[in-house]
């Protein structure tokens, strides 16, 4: 099985049942499946607790433990919608024919709908299909959850469990399809090469999270009115939780226990410390002292940006993935920010959208065998302007598509808290909870 089709991992769909793939051809294989399991619990750790500590801490006490439930409800949610028909969205595929673009190179069928077809002994690759459904829930659940980040503070808890329902449905089921639905999906057909997720997860969320944050509007007081984290410890615990998570997220991708798993998992370690003291150098040579806050963002950057390269770089690849990323997502999280004055109250769009393009972008480059890659890139200059295509079209139909859900949901019943709701904090008047004493 080569690379190009290991990075796509909705390819393997044709060896799912047994009617449908010879017995020779598909055989359980226990040690990838106790591998599969382990990433599996890996990336849900990465929500929760990861993400919830990392985003929990960042806000102000008054709205703690509303930015935590929203990972909370987000997984809950998301987990059920997977179940009921995003899997059979993302990973059907019916209709399907490469180079025939047609419905279902946008979006899979129904066919699959409530798990239809499952069997015990269903088998993708070399384990069950039943974990890898799973495996593939956990990136459904933390893509939506990280663009809780971009609004944090600001937004009616019952306006987001529609919003991340509508764009579940319409965004990120249709881009998993195009990207891993196999041949025949758009994304796959130009030869787009994401391993774990850079277009699917990281772009796909940092744009939906810079959209948000401008059809929401600013907190109240921003940025006169400081707006500190208040506790940095829970934001360092969830960055390590991340760190320690994204080996499932970028090595479980491999879909087996083997020499791709192992090298996403080293290119990953090096990348992430790469872009982490990447973002605290270009911090400290700009304000003049290096911040906590600034190296976990550095971790969670680099973590981002090595993501759709994972399966293709080699070791020197995710080096210099990870320095761009870090050094390049600093000044975007702060000097860009500042500049243009948007509210991205906790930078999904700085470090996830622009790590994101950084990584997609750098995999085109860094693939190439000529550069110690492993993906099968000849051309470097043709596969950049295959990877340019991916993100250009990943921008464009996210943001348009999440700027119109907004608005349905903003006329129906609302996006915003009140702004007593506001100055009194979420936790209090959307929970009736305190996540800090008084």
């Amino acid at each position: 099985m080569t690379l190009r089709k290991i990075a796509g991992l909705g390819a393997l769909l044709s060896l799912v049942l047994p009617s449908v793939a010879m017995a020779d051809e598909v055989v359980l294989n226990s040690g990838d499946t106790a591998w599969m399991i382990v990433a599996t619990a890996l990336v849900l750790f990465m929500t929760i607790p990861g993400l919830a500590l990392f985003y929990g801490g960042m806000v102000r006490s008054k709205n703690v433990l509303s930015v935590m439930m929203q990972c909370f409800a987000v997984t809950c949610l998301v987990s059920l919608l997977w179940v009921i028909y995003g899997y059979s969205m993302a990973f059907d595929t019916t209709g399907m024919e490469e180079g025939v673009v047609n419905f279902n190179s946008f979006v899979g069928g129904l066919s699959r709908a409530f798990l239809s077809g499952l069997q015990a002994d269903s088998l993708v690759a070399a384990v069950p299909e039943s974990v890898f459904i799973t495996f593939q829930m956990t990136f459904a659940i933390i893509t939506p959850a990280l663009i809780v980040g971009a609004f944090a503070e600001r937004m009616k808890f019952s306006s987001m469990l529609v919003f991340i329902t509508a764009w579940f449905t319409l965004v990120y089921a249709p881009m998993a399809h195009m990207v891993w639905g196999g041949v025949g999906g758009l994304l796959w057909d130009w030869g787009v090469l994401d391993f774990a997720g850079g277009t699917v997860v990281h772009i796909n969320a940092g744009v939906a999270g810079l959209v948000a944050c401008l059809v929401l509007g600013k907190r109240k007081g921003y940025p006169t009115t400081p707006m500190a984290p208040h506790n940095l410890g829970y934001t360092l615990i969830g960055a390590a939780m991340l760190w320690v998570g994204w080996f499932g997220f970028n090595a479980g991708s491999a879909l087996a226990a083997n020499g791709t798993a192992g090298m996403a998992m080293l290119v990953t370690q090096i990348a992430t410390a790469a872009a982490a003291l990447g973002w605290m150098f270009a911090e400290w040579i700009t304000h003049g002292k290096p911040s906590a806050l600034g190296i976990a963002s550095g971790v969670v950057a680099g973590l981002v940006a090595i993501t759709p390269a994972a399966g293709t770089a080699g070791p020197m690849g995710g080096l210099v993935i990870g320095l761009a990323a870090g050094v390049i997502c600093f000044f975007c999280a702060t000097s860009l920010k500042r500049k243009l004055g948007y509210d991205d109250s906790l930078d999904a769009f700085g470090v996830h959208g622009i790590g994101g393009i950084v990584g997609a972008l750098l995999t085109g480059v860094f693939a190439a065998p000529a550069l110690g890659g492993f993906g099968e890139v000849e051309n470097i200059a043709a596969q950049l302007w295959i990877q340019f295509e991916g993100v250009i079209f990943t921008l464009v139909y996210t943001a348009v598509v999440t700027f119109v859900i907004l608005k349905v949901i903003d006329l129906v019943m609302g996006l915003r808290v009140s702004d007593e709701e506001e100055t009194v904090g979420l936790d209090l008047a959307l929970h009736n909870e305190r996540g800090y004493n008084l």
